[in-house]
């Protein structure tokens, strides 16, 4: 089997996680987060949608990682973000992560929106 080194060009992947943050482009954050191929900010969680709404027209899905396992989304999030034009994908947190980045190496328009482990 060969494998083969991701490249990113420009695009911040995430370099890793444990629990309670996330590394992105060698900077950690505690807590939540949200990353873009730009970056990663602090985020105060589901309540605080006007960071996700803002990314409407700059990518096409968020990628929510909802901590250790799979929860569902607060009621109506989903709703409001798919009528912004935002696709909602809802994975475990490290499944998030690993997915933001092969997409993001393939230069799609990706973000994830991540709660700690």
């Amino acid at each position: 089997m060969q494998l083969n080194e991701i490249e990113f060009s420009s695009a911040t992947p995430i370099d890793g996680y444990g629990p309670g943050f996330f590394r992105v482009g060698g900077q950690v954050f505690e807590g939540p987060v949200i990353v873009t191929e730009t970056g990663a900010r602090g985020w105060s969680g589901y309540q605080d949608q006007a960071p996700l709404e803002a990314l409407a027209g700059q990518v096409d899905v968020i990628f929510f990682g909802t901590g250790v396992e799979i929860a569902p989304l607060p009621s109506g999030l989903r709703r409001e973000l798919e009528e912004k034009g935002l696709g909602v994908e809802i994975m475990a947190s490290d499944a998030a992560c690993r997915t933001f980045n092969v997409l993001l190496s393939e230069g799609r328009r990706v973000a994830a929106a991540l709660i700690p482990v």
